[in-house]
C-alpha cells in the first residue's frame, strides 16, 4: 500500500472513530459551511460557525457515515493506489488534495446559488478526482463494479459516473448528496493533469532546443 493512500485511509478512519465519540461537534467546526451563513442555533444551544478557508481540507476528512466512509476508502485503495505508484507519492498528495478543494468550492458556489445552509463533508470530491485521474492514466484497464458487478474499461466508468452526477446535479433526484461538488473534484482533476502534461511537454521542447 501507498504511504500516502495508506494515510488517507487511516486518517479518514480514526476521524471518523472521533465523530463517533464527539457527535457533530467535529462537523460543527470543520464541515464545509456556507458562504455568508448566518449563525444558526442548533439544539443544545450549539451555534454553528460561517466559512473558513480551513474547512475546503477539512470537510473532506469527515463523513456522514460508515457506509460514505466506507466507499469512499474503498475508491480511494481500488484506484489511489495505482495513481500514487504511477505519479508518486507527493504529486499524488497534492491531486487528491486539489481534487477536494476544488470540490468544496464548487459546492460553496451551489450552495450560494441555491442558498443551502448545511454543511458539507466527505472525501468524495478527492475521491472523484482520484476517478477520473484514473480513467485518464489508464483508459483500456478493466475494473469491475461491485453494484452491479459489471467489468468496464476505466473510461467508460468515468463518463457513466460523470454523467450520473451530472444529472441527478440537475435534476435533485437524490436529496443530501453533493453531486455538483464530486463534479467539481472531476473538473479540477481534469484541469490539473492538463497542466502537468503542458509542463512536461514544454520541459520535452526546452530540452530540445538546448540539444
Amino acid at each position: 500500500m501507498p504511504p500516502v493512500t495508506l494515510a488517507l485511509l487511516i486518517s479518514n478512519g480514526l476521524l471518523f472513530l472521533l465523530q463517533m465519540v464527539y457527535g457533530d461537534a467535529l462537523i460543527i467546526s470543520f464541515g464545509l459551511w456556507p458562504l455568508g451563513n448566518a449563525a444558526l442555533e442548533l439544539q443544545g444551544g450549539m451555534s454553528v460557525p460561517e466559512f473558513a478557508p480551513w474547512q475546503l481540507i477539512t470537510y473532506g476528512f469527515l463523513h456522514g457515515s460508515i457506509g460514505h466512509l466506507f466507499f469512499n476508502m474503498l475508491a480511494l485503495w481500488m484506484f489511489g493506489a495505482a495513481l500514487e505508484q504511477a505519479w508518486g507519492s507527493n504529486r499524488y498528495a497534492v491531486f487528491v488534495l486539489t481534487g477536494i478543494i476544488g470540490a468544496g468550492v464548487a459546492q460553496l458556489i451551489f450552495a450560494a446559488v441555491t442558498h443551502e445552509p448545511y454543511p458539507t463533508v466527505g472525501a468524495s470530491g478527492g475521491v472523484y478526482a482520484v476517478l477520473l485521474g484514473f480513467g485518464m492514466m489508464f483508459p483500456n484497464r478493466m475494473v469491475l463494479l461491485l453494484i452491479p458487478p459489471i467489468p468496464m474499461k476505466a473510461k467508460y466508468l468515468v463518463l457513466i459516473f460523470g454523467a450520473m452526477e451530472l444529472f441527478f446535479g440537475i435534476t435533485g433526484t437524490q436529496q443530501g448528496v453533493a453531486h455538483f461538488a464530486h463534479l467539481g473534484g472531476m473538473v479540477t482533476g481534469y484541469f490539473l493533469i492538463l497542466k502537468w502534461r503542458r509542463d512536461y511537454e514544454r520541459r520535452i521542447e526546452a530540452q530540445r532546443g538546448f540539444d
